[in-house]
């Protein structure tokens, strides 16, 4: 059976994915799917930097402003929901555009999610975690290190999280999977915004923070406690909001709050970097180079 084509637009926050989306679906005729965890809740604008109806030239988005801030939301609700759209614009004989910067949401659309063993590794990943606050992480290090030395050289004792997920791992019978022997369940064309100049990249993200100051970014987050939101919500664990809750304790000041966004922003963009060169079929362009994207994206719908 044929695989659906998708065209993913991805790469660092401010990198201008949101943009290069609506050029290309207008270009094709086809609509954009969001593939970013906190543009997903509603009254958050600003601080996630969403497309103004002006910036979306009249192309349809969805998986946009689908929840409430006080909702959690996973990443199989999000492809669920996602891959209804997808399904759609597929039997309207168009071509998806998913644009964002969440690897989750990209990898859950890109490869079947895996549940199983779920019931059994949540006990599991439990008793590890109970374990860790007992014996603490240099002694499940050394655990996982006997298991795995390859993966145990990866992480430090302290990253909890990633070192309880990979004796869980381990301990479940899951299967390690590497980009190389999965296989997609699409026929996708994954074009990553690449900065070579990584100044750049960074002096865009710091205007783009001084902008969602300008923009009312304060008085939307005092609007969003107001009706109700707490910072222990998983929508405030996003950057441009989590970091106000020094502010609120005062403990910070608004200018130290506004470069730590900067700061934490930059520090994700890399993070961003770095997991989209797992999958090596991305083609990699300059946000200058848009002919050439062009010209691949051309090339994908003719083959």
């Amino acid at each position: 059976m044929k695989k659906p084509k998708i065209i993913f637009v991805v790469g660092p926050t401010a990198s201008g994915k949101s943009a290069l989306a609506v050029k290309i679906a207008k270009r094709i005729g086809s609509d954009v799917i969001s593939a970013d965890s906190m543009q997903i809740y509603k009254s958050m604008d600003v601080g996630t930097a969403k497309a103004t109806e002006a910036e979306m030239q009249g192309v349809r988005h969805f998986m946009i402003d689908v929840a409430e801030p006080s909702d959690d939301f996973s990443v199989a609700e999000y492809s669920e929901n996602a891959e209804k759209y997808i399904e759609n614009m597929q039997k309207d004989g168009k071509i998806p555009v998913v644009c964002g910067g969440t690897g989750l949401y990209v990898e859950s659309l890109l490869y079947p999610l895996n549940f199983a063993n779920t019931e059994k590794s949540s006990e599991i990943r439990d008793k590890l975690n109970a374990e860790y606050d007992e014996i603490g992480g240099e002694a499940m290090w050394e655990r996982l290190y006997k298991l795995d030395p390859e993966s145990a050289k990866k992480l430090h004792p302290n990253d909890k999280k990633r070192l309880v997920r990979a004796l869980e791992i381990l301990l479940s019978g899951e299967k390690k999977t590497t980009e190389e022997t999965r296989e997609y369940k699409c026929d996708p064309l994954i074009v990553v915004l690449n900065f070579e100049d990584r100044a750049k990249l960074y002096e865009r993200i710091d205007k783009r923070v001084d902008l969602m100051f300008e923009n009312g970014l304060l008085e939307e987050v005092e609007g969003l406690i107001r009706r109700g939101a707490k910072f222990s919500d998983q929508s405030f664990q996003a950057i441009g909001y989590k970091e106000f809750a020094a502010y609120f304790a005062g403990e910070q000041t608004l200018a130290e709050t506004k470069e730590l966004i900067k700061k934490n922003s930059r520090n994700y963009a890399k993070r961003q970097l770095t997991w989209f060169k797992r999958y090596k079929t991305a083609v990699w362009f300059s946000p200058d180079d848009e002919e050439k994207i062009y010209e691949t994206v051309d090339r994908f719908l003719e083959k």
